[in-house]
């Protein structure tokens, strides 16, 4: 996966502004960082063939930056080496002690195999939140409760592209409306009189 900076990003998002793409990222991404509040429970896993390395890096960066510590995640690996760092050598097992309060992100370009959506079957029924960015896989959108599906044949937004839009907008802290007595009177009376002109 190529690295795309912050450039790369408003570019990105000014070339996909008409598409609706920014507006299903977006969306993705506020899922994402609304289910996962827990610190280490953010589980992110990929296929057998790829790992979502550059996603969790992204992640974990949002995280940081952004103040959100449930958006760090735990890349859950589906052949860890013994000799890797412990953050390393977390494999499938820790899918099986998923639980509620937990979020299982899958990442999966291809169709995620049997075993795979087996895990996540189970993570569901024990009360894990699942959220998935697929190419295209009906059964693992069928298991999740968020889906952000980029189809293969998507001219305008590549799957790399997609996950790089996705842990941007999973950072970005979410807009609270003013809360209190002047703010709901502030709302009310623009409503009713229209927005005030200087």
């Amino acid at each position: 996966m190529v690295c795309v900076d912050a450039e790369q990003i408003t570019l990105l998002r000014e070339v996909l502004s008409a598409t609706g793409w920014l507006e299903r990222t977006q969306e993705f991404g506020r899922a994402l960082r609304v289910t996962s509040r827990t610190p280490g429970g953010l589980l992110l896993v990929g296929t057998p063939g790829g790992d979502p390395w550059h996603l969790a890096a992204h992640l974990d960066d949002e995280s940081r930056l952004g103040g959100a510590p449930g958006l760090a995640p735990t890349l859950v690996r589906w052949s860890p080496p013994p000799g890797a760092p412990p953050h390393l050598r977390i494999g499938l097992e820790r899918l099986e002690a998923a639980e509620r309060g937990e979020t299982l992100f899958v990442v999966a370009e291809e169709d995620a195999p049997v075993p795979l959506l087996e895990r996540v079957d189970d993570a569901r029924r024990t009360g894990a939140r699942i959220l998935a960015l697929e190419g295209g896989d009906r059964e693992l959108r069928g298991l999740a409760h968020e889906a952000l599906t980029v189809p293969p044949d998507e001219a305008l937004m590549s799957f790399d592209g997609a996950q790089h839009l996705v842990s941007a907008a999973a950072g970005q802290e979410p807009a609270r409306a003013p809360q209190g007595l002047r703010a709901r009177l502030a709302r009310l009376l623009e409503a009713v009189s229209g927005p005030t002109v200087d």
